[in-house]
């Protein structure tokens, strides 16, 4: 499902994947089956992605640490209002009603390995992010200590890599201290999880939003679009492991020439159904439940 439509209600923020509506109190966030790519969002979308995404969230949810305050009020559609309730009967399982919150603009990133644009940095800097790593580090290369790596959020969509402090300078110091704590702690407690079954958690992304308490953890959590897991039998330093994400689509617009510029081509259908089937697969793997298992539960 590509496009959501609400009789007489149109989303106050369309995304390259979700669709926010504002409910008064609480927002209604629903996930589409978009992917994009470069920034650009492509003419297909992945079957099941959205559904997929928002279960996976909502199951992290459930198991995190108690004392991690977090913006899920509820997937179920019997709790969502009308019309929305009745709308939710077609979309499946891909929506979540959260509390409101007022975000903060950073992005929360942590980073257990020396992989993707942290290796780049490394090989030209010797650090991630201005935090120096020991020397002689290969790519992929475990770092026993997640290190956590703000990144700024930009209207353009382009996040931008700052330094804590930059960060503390725009959100407060112990804020910025409070967000590092947490983010590391959600991570290490998902890095044991996957270690459990099979996976490597690499790195994540989380966002996190504020209430009169405090800050909430919010959007989606320890997916397969936040997060790099790879399959722990696969990995060998030195190389960059497969990934449970849409760099399939990335790795066949790449093979046609195609990075972002003009029209972005239609993806086979052997594209589209292997990067389902990857989503599929990683569900499984951290939940120990089959994909279509899940959804006849909800039924």
């Amino acid at each position: 499902m590509r496009e959501i439509s609400v009789p007489g209600h149109e989303p106050i923020l369309r995304g390259k994947v979700r669709d926010i509506f504002d409910l008064g109190d609480h927002l209604l966030l629903v996930t589409s089956d978009r992917v994009s790519a470069y920034d650009v969002v492509l003419p297909q979308g992945i079957p099941e992605k959205g559904a997929i995404l928002t279960q996976l969230t909502r199951w992290w949810l459930e198991r995190l640490p108690q004392e991690i305050r977090h913006h899920l009020v509820s997937t179920n559609p019997a709790d969502f209002p009308e019309p929305f309730r009745s709308a939710a009967e077609e979309w499946g399982p891909r929506a979540m009603l959260v509390k409101k919150l007022d975000m903060i603009p950073v992005e929360c990133v942590v980073r257990g390995y020396v992989v993707g644009s942290g290796w780049k940095d490394y090989q030209a800097t010797g650090s991630i992010c201005g935090i120096p790593l020991p020397e002689g580090l290969q790519q992929a290369d475990r770092i026993d200590d997640p290190i956590f790596t703000p990144a700024a959020k930009n209207h353009d969509g382009h996040d931008e890599n700052i330094s804590i402090e930059r960060a503390g300078e725009m959100v407060g110091h112990d804020l910025m201290t409070n967000l590092k704590n947490l983010s590391v702690e959600i991570f290490s407690h998902g890095r044991e999880h996957a270690a459990t079954r099979g996976l490597i958690l690499a790195d994540t992304k989380f966002e996190f939003g504020m209430d009169g308490d405090g800050p909430v953890l919010a959007d989606e959590v320890l997916t397969a679009d936040s997060s790099r897991y790879w399959p722990a039998d696969e990995y060998r330093v030195g190389t960059s492991p497969p990934s449970f994400d849409k760099q399939y689509v990335r790795d066949y617009l790449a093979s046609v020439g195609w990075t972002g510029d003009g029209t972005p081509p239609n993806l086979p259908d052997e594209v589209v159904e292997g990067t389902t089937a990857r989503y599929q697969e990683l569900f499984e793997r951290v939940t120990g439940v089959a994909w279509d298992t899940w959804k006849e539960q909800m039924s």
